[in-house]
């Protein structure tokens, strides 16, 4: 039987981040929305742990997220992690509090006592808060275990029901010794044995799919993105013919990528593979928009449009296929959780298309458990590691107006800036790379002439998560000759300029 961790969410920025942590211990997480599971479900999946997030209420607030009460007295170890470990202190009746002078921000140092939640952690160490209300008094029962000097109980357990809070942030890499901390919930408090495995998440799916899609004919929209591309390839394992992947090139992708995705899946894997030429047609939409969320929509519309065409000329069509993951389904609200942003694959495509359901293989994984899936699976490593890239493109790295001459002077820039990072070994330094052409055009010379072009502006950050991100302080040699192959190459750059702004308070990309 799969050992199982309930991450119980109240709203917490982080609860994505708390179960890609569990998992990272081989020990399948799955998040919850405190309001879509009940004390009776709980007992009934029998869970080995639960862990309550943060989340950005105060606890006297009415209208906050609250529990039933005697989900404390189940037997099951809990977690309570900032406000999950407030709410813990006050449904037992201690006394949390609200001052300013008593908040807490970034890196604190925290001491803390014996514990098995401790075991291994030094008395002191680093830990990352973001709180504001905290616990004055630990309810009867609890033990304080950990002090911070604003904090006065930064942590508090009670051993007899193997119930523990934390008033930090054990999920974030800040936090020194926070993989420690859940190392030990895990497996001293709840017992687990560490069995979830790709390997056995690959079996089971193939065998699951070689039966529940028998005879049926299955349609994919195939991005070439890792996550359509694991799924297609897990589907092909299972079903072969009996799966056709559809690839809309809208002309919006890096350099010589639409021949690669096709090589990859047409010719390496033999698949029933189309490719849709659509650049023109995607072209004729954009033109005159410079507005990136009417871009983005534009491109998502027609993409639909264009899926729709091809799948009915392939007659019926049982199922669709989409790669979506599990960040997907959280961050899209399913259930009564805030929309971070919406994803077109959940919920999938318009009811013109004719499908007797639909299939997501992927959606109980994390990118990164995602890519190991496609390592297993034998995918190239180019593909699997594939530099994280929008939905739209680079209709998003295009600031302003969109034409044909613009994205192919972006595509030789990002080209050429991925050619040195590989040639500097940097490649490891760095999460995410790439060009972006800005619509600031600035003076410059070449030759003997005066030239007024484009500005490019080169981006790489560094980071675990994509929460938060640092920039990566790139060799200057590397961005020297970066910049100078640029503005030799392409004629129409005159400038390049090095984006050193973290997240927050910018985005990742640019639109």
């Amino acid at each position: 039987m799969q050992e199982k961790i309930l991450v119980l969410d109240f709203g917490g920025q982080y609860n994505q981040l708390i179960a890609r942590r569990v998992r990272e211990h081989h020990v399948y997480a799955e998040i919850k929305p405190y309001n879509k599971i009940t004390v009776e479900e709980i007992c009934k999946i029998s869970y080995k742990g639960i862990i309550f997030t943060g989340g950005p209420n105060s606890v006297y607030d009415n209208a906050s997220p609250h529990y039933d009460p005697d989900i404390l007295n189940l037997g099951i170890p809990i977690l309570g992690i900032c406000y999950g470990n407030q709410l813990m202190a006050y449904m037992e009746g201690g006394k949390i509090y609200s001052a300013e002078n008593s908040s807490e921000y970034g890196k604190t140092s925290v001491t803390v006592s014996e514990s098995p939640l401790l075991k291994d952690i030094p008395k002191n160490s680093i830990c990352w808060m973001s709180h504001t209300d905290y616990i004055k008094e630990a309810p009867v029962g609890f033990s304080v275990i950990a002090r911070t000097a604003k904090c006065p109980c930064a942590a508090m357990s009670d051993e007899k029901r193997r119930l523990y809070g934390v008033q930090f942030h054990p999920e974030v890499t800040h936090t020194q010794y926070g993989k420690v901390m859940l190392y030990n919930f895990l497996f001293r408090i709840c017992g687990c044995s560490g069995n979830w495995k790709m390997d056995h998440f690959i079996d089971k799916a193939v065998e699951k799919y070689k039966t529940e899609l028998a005879g049926k004919k299955v349609l994919l929209a195939l991005s070439g993105g890792v996550d359509s591309s694991v799924a297609a390839t897990l589907l092909y394992k299972a079903i072969g013919e009996d799966l056709t992947c559809v690839f809309v090139d809208h002309g919006l992708l890096r350099k010589n990528e639409g021949d690669f995705v096709e090589n990859t899946f047409k010719g390496r894997f033999g698949m029933n593979f189309i490719r849709v030429n659509a650049e023109s047609r995607f072209l004729e939409k954009l033109a005159g928009i410079t507005e990136p969320e009417q871009k983005r929509k534009i491109i998502g519309e027609e993409f639909i449009r264009v899926f729709e065409e091809e799948a009915k000329k392939l007659g019926k069509i049982n199922v669709l296929a989409q790669g979506t993951i599990y960040p997907d389904v959280v961050e899209s609200g399913k259930g009564d959780s805030a929309t971070i942003k919406s994803h077109h694959n959940v919920g999938g495509l318009p009811d013109v298309i004719s499908f007797d359901s639909i299939v997501e293989p992927l959606a109980d994984l994390f990118k990164d458990e995602v890519r190991e899936v496609g390592n297993k699976l034998g995918l190239p490593k180019e593909l699997v590691y594939r530099q994280p890239f929008p939905g739209p493109g680079l209709a998003v790295r295009v600031i302003g107006e969109i034409t044909k001459e613009k994205l192919d002077q972006l595509r030789e820039a990002d080209a050429i800036f991925c050619e040195e990072i590989a040639k500097h070994s940097s490649e490891e330094m760095t999460n995410q790379y790439f060009a972006v052409l800005t619509d600031l055009h600035s003076v410059g010379v070449k030759g003997d002439a005066r030239t007024y072009g484009y500005t490019v502006a080169l981006r790489a950050v560094t980071t675990d998560d994509f929460m938060t991100a640092e920039w990566t302080w790139l060799p200057y040699e590397l961005l020297e000759s970066a910049s100078s192959r640029i503005t030799n190459e392409i004629e129409q750059i005159t400038r390049v300029v090095y984006d050193i702004t973290s997240k927050p308070p910018a985005t990742v990309e640019w639109e």
